[in-house]
């Protein structure tokens, strides 16, 4: 009996420090979200009266059209997305016009989007604010306005725009506005929570909360120039060109697109890093421009086939497949077949990364090269020339693992002439099979063969010795030149 009773009491006192714990790990958990939501309240009030809505108007011509007759009006009852889902995406979108276009001449049109003060490397001037926005908000604009949560409005001017990173510095006339500072963008972790506050859809200040999903996106397609940050928190049109905070309330990044099928936020959104948008937004308020550097090279993407063909590790380094003239690059030695595997003391793996780090050197400084030739390592210096509207700087060169199917021509001095080649320096592509892995590796009628498998090939039959060299291994690595451009290109059969 004695035992049962004691087995009571201390089952009693087991549950009762059961009960206790859960409820004050249940008390700790809503006060450590209690927390959090607090300091994403207190972000809002430090961020929100620097941020501006901004609206502009401007003139653009071009060409109308004449609405489509339906009886769903201009759109379709549940939207094309609907009947895709069904059809496919050979569904046709519902046509706007079945006849030609229109003349329209010029027309008035409206903007919004979303921009804030910042912190200029010279501080703060007694009579103007700087205001950082996407380029893509102001490009067209003939009268920019601008208004602060307090209700304040002001007429504003383009500082300087350059849209190549879709990165614009705006002006007004006023004092005394908080201005946000920047934070070290290549510290920022993945994971890490972030604020976006903007005016979407012209809703005034609205504030979104998630996590950097990923950095250094480099191949999305929106800019000449790209290192996005991606992340969750919801991005939607007129978020452009306003902050992206972290939760001291300084700027991480610019929100700049979404991706999205429907128009509205599916998770995804980018925004421009500040260090990058801070670089670019000095140079503008400094110089009314941007000036980059130049090194006078076309690369490529090192993929596991290149790489097996250069006897090198994939992943690491970036393929050199064209140097230019009297550029920076031959100047200093780099060759044709080089793999670029650090600048300075940073490792390179990816074309945009590296383009945006030479691009980002001042002209006139030197920079570090290691490379791999013939297996080697080699470490060249390269001064940094200065990219102006008729130089290419170092970008991707197209690629891809193909089949041969086609048909060459030895270069008679009148085909050199026509593809600007010298005569006798590869063969002329003048046949191709349709659908060949040739025709889709992007090869056509006009391409010049200068190589097979890293041996210079002057004539056709040289080609087709080279090529049934090769017939054992079913693979055949080219150097093909489109107009000014050179690549490397595999060809898989």
């Amino acid at each position: 009996m004695k035992l049962t009773k004691i087995t009571m009491v201390v089952l009693t006192l087991f549950w009762s420090a059961v009960i206790a714990t859960s409820a004050y790990a249940l008390d700790a958990g809503v006060e450590n979200l209690r927390q959090t939501s607090k300091a994403f309240a207190a972000v809002s009030r430090e961020v929100s009266p620097s941020v501006v809505f901004i609206q502009v108007e401007g003139k653009v011509s071009g060409t109308g059209a004449v609405p489509f007759s339906s009886p769903f009006g201009n759109e379709l009852p549940f939207g094309d997305d609907f009947f895709k889902r069904f059809f496919g995406d050979e569904f046709p979108s519902l046509p706007r016009s079945p006849r030609s276009e229109q003349p329209q001449g010029e027309r008035r049109v409206m903007g919004q989007g979303s921009g804030f003060v910042f912190k200029t490397d010279k501080g703060l001037l007694s009579d103007t604010a700087y205001i950082l926005t996407n380029n893509h908000v102001v490009e067209n604009a003939d009268k920019i306005q601008v208004q602060f949560q307090d209700g304040q409005e002001f007429d504003a001017r383009i500082t300087g725009r350059d849209p190549q990173s879709d990165v614009a510095v705006i002006e007004i006339k006023a004092s005394g506005i908080p201005a946000l500072q920047f934070a070290d963008s290549a510290r920022l972790d993945v994971g890490e929570w972030v604020v976006a506050i903007g005016n979407p859809f012209g809703l005034s200040h609205t504030l979104t909360v998630g996590v950097v999903s990923a950095k250094g996106r480099t191949s999305v397609g929106i800019n000449d120039y790209e290192d996005f940050i991606q992340t969750d928190a919801a991005i939607n049109p007129g978020n452009s060109g306003g902050p992206l905070v972290n939760l001291d309330g300084d700027v991480v990044g610019i929100n700049t697109a979404i991706f999205s099928q429907s128009g509205g936020n599916m998770g995804i959104g980018f925004a421009i890093p500040s260090n990058l948008a801070r670089n670019i937004a000095n140079q503008l308020i400094e110089h009314g421009g941007v000036t980059r550097g130049f090194l006078g090279v076309i690369i490529q993407q090192l993929t596991n086939e290149l790489a097996e063909s250069f006897d090198v590790q994939a992943g690491k380094g970036i393929l050199v497949a064209q140097v230019n003239e009297d550029s920076p690059a031959q100047k200093a030695g780099l060759q044709q077949g080089d793999i670029i595997v650090k600048i300075g003391d940073q490792p390179v793996s990816e074309v945009g990364g590296f383009r945006n780090r030479v691009a980002m050197t001042p002209p006139g400084s030197t920079i570090e090269l290691t490379l791999l030739r013939d297996g080697k390592e080699k470490i060249l210096k390269v001064t940094i020339g200065k990219l102006s509207d008729d130089k290419l700087l170092a970008e991707g060169a197209t690629q891809s693992a193909d089949e041969i199917g086609l048909s060459v021509q030895t270069l008679t001095p009148q085909l050199a002439e026509q593809f600007d080649v010298k005569p006798g320096e590869g063969v002329v592509v003048t046949e191709l099979q349709p659908g060949s892995i040739a025709a889709t590796a992007g090869i056509t009628v006009g391409t010049v063969i200068l190589e097979v498998d890293r041996k210079k090939v002057n004539n056709a039959a040289e080609f087709q010795r080279a090529v049934k060299a090769s017939s054992d291994d079913k693979r055949v690595l080219l150097l093909v030149r489109n107009g000014d451009v050179q690549s490397f290109v595999i060809l898989n059969w």
